[in-house]
């Protein structure tokens, strides 16, 4: 069964001084969800916002919000971003000392579970999990920063995740972040994705609206 291709925004790539006219923007292009990437400075060396941002952007947006949590022991958190108005929290598997408890709690909230990895962590690490979740992500970047470029060597987690899907009739998405853009995109969905979060090169795109049904056309390409 072919599914769509759907774009989710990285909103750490947008103008935080117009961050409502951003997501404005990107909602009237086409876009299908809005990426938050959420980093404590300890997981990842980085700090970015808390579910106060979160709050806000949920205040002025229409699409669902896609929240990816780079902090350690995100299960002290999920109330937090439960109530800020995630509708999906992403947790890293290496970053959970009870990954099932953690997404256990995530699914108690009413929020759509989802599960990362690090390049450099096999992707079997996530497998025991894939049927307790709604999503999974495979980062084409080491987490922590935008504007990396695209790992194309993560690729066969994405295949892997689509093989496993199909083979166990399950149903969650395969998202993938990192260095998404026009070149990489397709590469990204024919490996498996249906779900691309793509930061830099949209918000530095002269055609968003363009570069987003671009992404959508790719639909189909990721079935099997």
């Amino acid at each position: 069964m072919s599914r769509p291709v759907q774009v989710a925004p990285s909103l750490l790539a947008a103008d935080f001084v117009a961050l409502a006219d951003s997501v404005r923007e990107v909602e009237e292009a086409g876009a299908d969800l809005l990426h938050l990437d959420v980093m404590d400075g300890q997981f990842v060396p980085n700090i970015s916002f808390g579910p106060v941002v979160v709050e806000a952007v949920k205040r002025v947006a229409r699409l669902p919000l896609d929240v990816h949590l780079m902090i350690d022991d995100p299960i002290r958190y999920v109330d937090a971003f439960a109530d800020a108005g995630a509708e999906f929290l992403t947790v890293h598997v290496e970053a959970c000392p009870d990954v099932a408890a953690t997404l256990e709690a995530i699914r108690s909230r009413r929020v759509r579970p989802g599960i990362t990895l690090r390049p450099r962590t096999p992707f079997a690490d996530v497998e025991p999990f894939l049927a307790a979740v709604d999503l999974v992500l495979v980062m084409t970047v080491e987490p922590g920063f935008g504007g990396q470029a695209y790992l194309p060597d993560q690729e066969p987690k994405l295949s892997r995740a689509r093989e496993l899907r199909s083979d166990s009739g399950l149903d969650y998405h395969i998202e993938v972040d990192g260095g998404i853009g026009a070149e990489t995109g397709p590469r990204a969905v024919g490996a498996g994705a249906d779900i691309l979060v793509t930061g830099s090169a949209l918000f530095g795109s002269r055609d968003i609206s363009g570069l987003i049904r671009g992404f959508h056309a790719l639909g189909g390409a990721a079935a099997r």
